[in-house]
């Protein structure tokens, strides 16, 4: 009987590990995701870049989790409040997903509500 219940602990540790995520982000990191695409969102270019995509597709598999997705938000309206702010234009924030291919359960915009 104690060999099963310690086979079980051992089990449920393994498991515990393999659901962690292997690595935390931090909004550096998010911000190194989309930094591509500020001529998109600028104005400048009239479709975001092959690695603008690249990073906001990267972005929704890092959703795991709601906190992730509420941390994701909140690093994503971080940025475009502060980073080059006044010339981001919030059609284009708006659009960026469905024009790189993708979906996110939120809508980017410099006013969002992260709690949701």
């Amino acid at each position: 009987m104690k060999g099963v219940i310690i086979a079980v602990l051992v089990v449920l540790a393994i498991v515990q590990v393999m659901v962690r995520p292997i690595e935390a982000f931090d909004c550096g990191d998010i911000g190194l995701k989309v930094i591509w695409c500020a001529p998109y969102l600028t104005g400048y270019e009239v479709q975001p870049s092959f690695e603008c995509c690249n990073g906001v597709k990267i972005i929704k598999t890092m959703l795991a989790t709601r906190d992730d997705k509420i941390q994701i938000c909140n690093c994503l309206k971080w940025a475009v409040t502060n980073y080059r702010s006044p010339e981001i234009k919030d059609a284009p924030l708006a659009a960026l997903p469905v024009k790189c291919g993708t979906t996110l359960p939120y809508t980017i915009s410099k006013n969002m509500d992260c709690d949701k």
